[in-house]
């Protein structure tokens, strides 16, 4: 059985800075949704998926840690990402 309350997420290092980032799809609102999404598809992609609405301030904690972690330039794998998000994953979610 799918989840529906379901935030969708890319991680993507931006061209110009070299900085990682992240933009959070589904919060988006019409005065920023280009310009975000611009910036997304420029970048180089790290990794996209949904984190579960339930609890996402924690999850988005770990994601800022990962963002902190990279842009420290420190190595880490979208294998050690998803484990960290292991439990914000929604069910069902590839």
């Amino acid at each position: 059985m799918l989840e529906t309350g379901k935030l969708m997420f890319e991680i993507y290092r931006e061209n110009y800075s070299q900085t990682y980032r992240v933009v959070y799809f589904t919060e988006l609102n019409d005065h920023n949704r280009d310009t975000e999404i611009g910036k997304a598809l420029a970048g180089e992609h790290f990794y996209n998926g949904f984190i579960r609405e339930f609890r996402k301030e924690d999850a988005k904690r770990i994601i800022d840690g990962v963002l902190d972690r990279l842009n420290d330039g420190e190595s880490v794998t979208s294998d050690e990402l998803e484990e960290a998000l292991a439990n914000h994953l929604p069910v069902g979610a590839p």
